[in-house]
């Protein structure tokens, strides 16, 4: 594997490679935390539940008024266009089809 001095100097810091420049060979550690799975004993109930979605949903930032008519707009100007383009295609393609079946 070709590498420059930085790239060696790094893998060599990160135990990746040895002096020699060979890789070395480790295990593997887990790539993210392991949770036990779920016992009827570590659910929650439905007011619990309720109450950690409203908490949840205070944490998010909701778009003002402003923004929300901005975006509609912007929206419904994309979906104008993108369906004048559809319409479009099609009636050239019709036409198309049929001046070559010459109808």
């Amino acid at each position: 594997m070709a590498m420059n001095r930085e790239q060696r100097r790094l893998l060599q810091r990160q135990g990746e490679i040895g002096e020699d420049g060979e890789a070395v060979q480790t295990k593997r550690k887990p790539s993210g935390p392991r949770e036990a799975p779920k016992t009827k004993e570590d659910r929650v109930g439905p007011v619990q539940f309720a109450s950690e979605v409203r908490g949840e949903l205070r944490k998010v930032a909701w778009p003002t008024r402003a923004e929300v008519i901005n975006y509609s707009i912007v929206v419904f100007i994309t979906l104008v266009i993108v369906t004048a383009m559809i319409y479009g295609l099609d009636w050239l393609f019709g036409q198309l089809v049929l001046l070559l079946f010459d109808v």
